[in-house]
């Protein structure tokens, strides 16, 4: 299960430099999870300054 970014994404790129697998990418509106990428790490949660990035369900 991968992790998901909501929409109180700031676009701060904190969580994108924290990736290991590099499965966050800069999208049109906030940063986006690749779910298929994702390692459920949860390192960009933990550097998340709005908590805006949650365990997916």
């Amino acid at each position: 299960m991968a992790y998901n970014i909501n929409s109180e994404c700031v676009k701060c790129g904190a969580c994108a430099s924290v990736c290991p697998v590099e499965a966050i990418s800069e999208g049109d509106i906030q940063y986006v999870i690749d779910p298929k990428l994702c390692i459920d790490c949860g390192a960009c949660a933990a550097v998340c300054p709005v908590g805006a990035i949650s365990p997916g369900e």
